[in-house]
């Protein structure tokens, strides 16, 4: 039989295709998870030498922690009769999510001047790997930056009560909120216009003021009781006290089920009303 008569036969042919080499297409869900893992630790290299990032994400918060625990640390124990770390450690920990994410806004605005946005869209590579990417590289972040202020506590007289497992539902919030928050500011920076920098400028204000009345208005700065009457609602049902509540109790014991509750309601609200105008503006902006 000649060799043109036998690759003419089904099985050689079945056996033709199995031993070809399996290429898999860009929208393939197979692909999807080693591309968004290329892609986040792209980002977590960048942002690990960027100062900006670092300095917004870890110095500053750290800074703040030092000075507010200096400042009023001893009056807020008298006041409520237990360390005031309780409550600035977590609200620190969730100030520190939501200003590092300037920073990453900031590095996103820029990929998108530069046209490094339009270059990765043309690769073969699956589109929703670069929104992934994204979010899980500031869970990433979040996740590390709340270890470091955690630590820094510690050393402060920051200290645990209620068991390893609450530890570790402890260090869960603020990526849960800082994902949130961190979805709301990627489709903000999406939309903002290119080809100046008053949008940048504009970000990272908006982001400071919002990070600094959540951070005055918080439960975690002073007890909900010092605050005048008739903002003691706003500052109760906010997201941040909600979060601080929560990790106040998974760390020094009390209510746990409500907080918790009420944060992923908020961090779920967020990203449910961000995540359609998050895409469609990743879409928008990696094609221009």
């Amino acid at each position: 039989m000649s060799v043109a008569q036998r690759e003419t036969r089904p099985g050689f042919a079945l056996l033709k295709d199995w031993a070809r080499p399996r290429v898999r297409a860009e929208n393939s869900p197979r692909a999807l998870i080693p591309q968004t893992l290329l892609q986040m630790r792209r980002l977590l290299v960048r942002w690990r030498r960027d100062p900006t990032m670092v300095i917004l994400s870890l110095v500053v918060p750290i800074l703040f922690l030092l000075t507010l625990n200096t400042v009023l640390g001893h009056r807020i124990s008298v006041i409520t009769g237990h360390s005031a770390l309780s409550g600035s450690v977590p609200m620190i920990a969730i100030v520190a999510a939501i200003t590092g994410s300037s920073a990453g806004a900031v590095g996103l605005m820029g990929e998108r001047a530069s046209g490094l946005l339009a270059r990765l869209w043309v690769l073969p590579v699956h589109r929703a790997s670069g929104v992934l990417s994204r979010l899980a590289a500031e869970a990433v972040r979040v996740l590390v930056t709340t270890l470091l202020i955690l630590c820094a506590g510690l050393v402060l007289g920051f200290r645990f009560h209620e068991g390893s497992l609450a530890g570790l539902v402890w260090l869960m919030v603020p990526v849960i909120f800082g994902v949130a928050f961190a979805t709301l500011v990627t489709t903000v920076a999406f939309y903002s216009a290119a080809g100046s920098s008053q949008p940048f400028t504009t970000l990272v204000e908006g982001i400071t003021l919002v990070s600094t009345l959540g951070l005055f208005f918080c439960t975690g700065f002073v007890p909900l009781q010092q605050y005048p009457r008739w903002i003691q609602p706003v500052v109760e049902h906010q997201p941040m006290s909600y979060a601080v509540e929560a990790m106040r109790g998974l760390s020094q014991g009390g209510p746990v089920a409500w907080p918790m509750t009420a944060t992923s309601l908020w961090a779920g609200g967020i990203v449910a009303v961000c995540i359609v105008p998050m895409v469609l503006g990743f879409r928008k902006a990696s094609t221009r």
